[in-house]
C-alpha cells in the first residue's frame, strides 16, 4: 500500500488534482482511499458525486467514540473510498489537530485494509503547523506530491514544503516524488517549473494544462475521467495516474535560499 500526501499553496488546486489523478488510477483498478485533511472537506466531493460527507470531528462530537465506518467513509465513482477529517468549530482550537484524531480513528476502525493499492492524504496548504505535517512527521506518507503553478507564492510555498520533507526525511521516512504544475498559463511556465523542480532535487511529473472542463465536471460534482472522459484534459489526468504509478524517483529535496529561488524566478522573467 502506497501512502501519498498532497500538499501546496492553499487554492493552487490540491483536492482537484487529487480526485482527477485518482479516478484516473481508479479506472486503471486501483483501490484507493482518500483521507481529506482540509477542515473544508471538500476533499472527496468529487469523487463522491457531491456528497456533503459527514466529517470525522463533526461525528465524534454529536455521537461519541464509539462509532461504525461506514458512518464516516463512503464509496464513490471507480470505488474509491472517501473520509473527510474536518476541523475544529470556526475559532476554537487547532485544525491540524483534526488530522491527527481521523487518522487515529481510521487506524482503528481498520479502514486501511490490506487490498488499498493507494491511500492518498489532501492536506491544506503550506507545511507551517504541526498537525498538518503529520503525514510527513509521523511516517503516515511515504511520499510527497507538491501541487505549484509558475506563480511566485506558489513556487514560495512549494520550496518551504520542500523544507518540511527535509527535515523529516530521516525520522519518518518520506520522499518526495516531484512537482506537479497545475497550470495558471504563466508564460514560460513548465520550464519555470522544471527549473525549480531541478534545483530542489526533484522532478516536475506532469504539466496539468488549464481548461474549462474541470470546471464543467465540478459544476457538474464530478471528476474529468468521470463526467467527460473523451475530453482531452481527462486524459492529461490518466497520464499523471499513470506517471505516479510508474515513478521511481523519491528523494530527499535540497530547499533553496529565498535569495536562490528570487533568482530562478528573476531568470524567467518572474521578479522583472
Amino acid at each position: 500500500m502506497r501512502q501519498v500526501a498532497i500538499y501546496g499553496k492553499g487554492g493552487i488546486g490540491k483536492s482537484t488534482t487529487t480526485q482527477n489523478l485518482t479516478a484516473g488510477l481508479g479506472e486503471m483498478g486501483k483501490k484507493i482511499m482518500i483521507v481529506g485533511c482540509d477542515p473544508k472537506a471538500d476533499s472527496t466531493r468529487l469523487v463522491l458525486g457531491g456528497l456533503a460527507q459527514k466529517t470525522v470531528l463533526d461525528t465524534l462530537r454529536e455521537e461519541g467514540e464509539d462509532i461504525e465506518l461506514d458512518t464516516v467513509l463512503k464509496v464513490g465513482y471507480a470505488g474509491i473510498k472517501g473520509v473527510e477529517s474536518g476541523g475544529p468549530e470556526p475559532g476554537v482550537g487547532c485544525a491540524g489537530r483534526g488530522i491527527i484524531t481521523s487518522i487515529g480513528l481510521l487506524e482503528r476502525l481498520g479502514a486501511y485494509e490490506a487490498d488499498l493499492d493507494y491511500v492518498f492524504y489532501d492536506v491544506l496548504g503550506d507545511v507551517v503547523c504541526g498537525g498538518f505535517a503529520m503525514p510527513i512527521r509521523e511516517g503516515k506518507a511515504q511520499e510527497i506530491y507538491i501541487v505549484c503553478s509558475g506563480e511566485m507564492m506558489a513556487l514560495y510555498a512549494a520550496n518551504n514544503i520542500a523544507k518540511g520533507i527535509s527535515k523529516y526525511a530521516n525520522t519518518g521516512g518520506v520522499r518526495l516524488g516531484g512537482l506537479i504544475c497545475n497550470s495558471r498559463k504563466v508564460d514560460g511556465e513548465a520550464d519555470l517549473v522544471s527549473a525549480v523542480a531541478k534545483e530542489i532535487g526533484t522532478q516536475m511529473i506532469h504539466f496539468v494544462p488549464r481548461d474549462n472542463a474541470v470546471q464543467k465536471a465540478e459544476i457538474n460534482k464530478k471528476t474529468v475521467i468521470d463526467f467527460s472522459p473523451d475530453e482531452p484534459q481527462a486524459d492529461e489526468y490518466r497520464t499523471l495516474a499513470r506517471k505516479i504509478d510508474g515513478n521511481d524517483m523519491f528523494v530527499v529535496p535540497r530547499p533553496m535560499s529565498i535569495d536562490r529561488l528570487e533568482a530562478i524566478l528573476m531568470e524567467h522573467g518572474i521578479l522583472d
